[in-house]
C-alpha cells in the first residue's frame, strides 16, 4: 500500500507536539524528574469520585444529550454566574465536551472557512495553530514579551488584524507563560475588537489558577459577550484530567453549531464524568481553593530557586507553569532540554514548543510536590554550574 498517497497532505504537513520528543526520550531512561507534564498531582477531590460510583452501581451509563445533561449545564451556568459574573442559557448557549480541548476544536470549525486569519496569542498551548490550519484556516501568531508581563497589547492587536480576520484565540491564564490580563487589559483590548467583526475564542481553563487577583473573563467585559466564546473544563481546577471533561458558552448561533458537529463527531461527553462534575460543581469551591493555594506555594519556591541560579524568571500570575528565560546559557530551548535531560535526568520543555516567540525560555510546571521541585531545582543548578565551568566563567 502506498500510504503516502492515500493520507492527507495537510496532515501529513503537520509538525508533531514539540512537547512529546523529550518525554519520549526520558520514558526510555531511569531516575528522571519531570516538570513537565501539565497535570495536577492531587487526586480528584473524594466528593467527585464517589459521585462517580455512585452513578456506576445505579447503572446510569446511557448515552445524555448531545449537548450534555440538563442538570450540568444548568450547574455550570450557576458556576460561571456565581465566580466569574457570566450569564449564560444553559439549554441555549451551552455545550459539554470531551474536555477544553474538544470544545476548542469545535469553535475553531465552526467558524474557519479556507483563507480565513486566525490570530493566536503566542506563546501558548500547542493545539491551537494545527486545528486552524486542519481547517485550510491561516494562524496569525503574535507575539507577547515578559517585559509587557505576556500580555497582549491593543497595539499588537490592531497591527495583526486585516479585512480577512475572522477569530481571535485569546489564551488567559496563560499556559506555558502564566501571564494573566487583568480588567483594564482586558477593556484595552475590548475597544480594539469593538470596531470589528471578530470572533474570540477565550480559552479559561486555568481561570481558576490565579494569584494576587480573581480571574476577569473577557465575555464580561461590555460589548464582548456577543463575540466570545468562553472555553472552560474540570482538569485543571478540580484535578480531572482523565475524566475528559470540558465545556463552552457562547452566543446561541455558535454554540448550536459547535453542539452540530460535537453531535456527528462525538454524540457526547462521558456520561460517568458529567454526573460527577454536578458534585464538583456543587461542593468543591474548597477544594479548588486549597489547590490553588498549594500551587501558589511552589510558584514562589519555583521562580525564586530560578532567580538565584541566575536565570530570569517571570513572575506568572496564573496557571501552574514557570517560564524561566535561558538565554544567558548560550543554549537554544532545544539545546538546554536535551543537555539537561540527558546530563542531569530533569525533563522540561522548550519554549519554541509553544511558538516562535518562546524561543529562549522553557517551560516548567510545578504542579508536582515540594520534594519533587526541589530535587529538579538542585540538578537544574547543577547543570548552569558545569555550564559555566565549560565557558571559563
Amino acid at each position: 500500500m502506498d500510504y503516502e498517497s492515500l493520507l492527507s497532505k495537510r496532515v501529513q504537513a503537520l509538525k508533531p507536539s514539540g512537547i512529546r520528543k523529550f518525554f519520549d526520550i526520558a520514558q526510555t531512561m531511569e531516575g528522571v524528574v519531570s516538570l513537565g507534564v501539565g497535570e495536577p498531582d492531587f487526586k480528584t477531590p473524594w466528593a467527585v469520585r464517589a459521585a462517580a460510583i455512585e452513578t456506576l452501581e445505579r447503572g446510569r451509563t446511557s448515552y445524555t444529550a448531545n449537548a450534555g445533561l440538563l442538570e450540568l449545564r444548568k450547574e455550570i451556568c450557576n458556576y460561571l454566574n456565581r465566580r466569574f459574573s457570566l450569564s449564560y442559557h444553559p439549554t441555549d448557549e451551552t455545550v459539554i465536551t470531551v474536555g477544553g480541548s474538544e470544545a476548542i476544536d469545535l469553535c475553531i470549525r465552526a467558524l474557519i472557512e479556507e483563507g480565513d486569519e486566525v490570530l493566536i496569542v503566542e506563546p501558548c498551548f500547542v493545539a491551537y495553530s494545527p486545528i486552524v490550519e486542519m481547517m485550510h484556516g491561516v494562524p496569525v501568531p503574535i507575539e507577547t514579551v515578559a517585559e509587557e508581563h505576556f500580555r497582549l497589547t491593543p497595539e499588537r492587536l490592531r497591527a495583526a488584524i486585516t479585512e480577512r480576520t475572522k477569530l481571535l484565540v485569546f489564551p488567559y491564564p496563560n499556559n506555558p507563560t502564566g501571564g494573566v490580563m487583568h480588567k483594564e487589559d482586558l477593556e484595552a483590548i475590548a475597544e480594539v475588537l469593538r470596531e470589528t467583526n471578530i470572533v474570540v475564542l477565550s480559552d479559561e481553563i486555568y481561570a481558576e489558577l490565579t494569584y494576587g487577583s480573581r480571574h476577569v473573563s473577557i465575555a464580561s467585559i461590555p460589548g464582548m459577550r456577543e463575540r466570545t466564546v468562553v472555553v472552560n473544563g474540570f482538569s485543571k481546577a478540580y484535578s480531572m484530567t482523565g475524566w475528559r471533561l470540558g465545556y463552552a458558552c457562547g452566543p446561541e448561533p455558535i454554540i448550536q453549531q459547535m453542539t452540530k458537529i460535537h453531535q456527528f463527531a462525538i454524540m457526547c461527553a462521558p456520561t460517568t464524568s458529567q454526573y460527577a462534575a454536578v458534585e464538583a460543581l456543587r461542593r468543591c469551591d474548597e477544594d479548588i481553593e486549597a489547590m490553588a493555594e498549594e500551587y501558589d506555594m511552589r510558584r514562589r519556591y519555583v521562580v525564586a530557586s530560578f532567580n538565584q541560579m541566575g536565570l530570569t524568571c517571570f513572575n506568572p500570575e496564573g496557571a501552574f507553569y514557570a517560564f524561566p528565560c535561558i538565554r544567558s546559557t548560550g543554549l537554544s530551548s532545544d539545546e538546554f532540554c536535551e543537555r539537561l535531560l540527558y546530563s542531569k535526568k530533569v525533563a522540561v520543555v522548550p519554549g519554541n514548543a509553544f511558538g516562535a516567540s518562546g524561543e529562549g525560555f522553557v517551560r516548567v510546571s510545578y504542579a508536582y510536590s515540594l520534594r519533587h521541585l526541589k530535587e529538579a531545582m538542585k540538578r537544574i543548578a547543577e547543570f548552569l554550574e558545569e555550564l559555566k565551568e565549560e565557558r571559563g566563567e
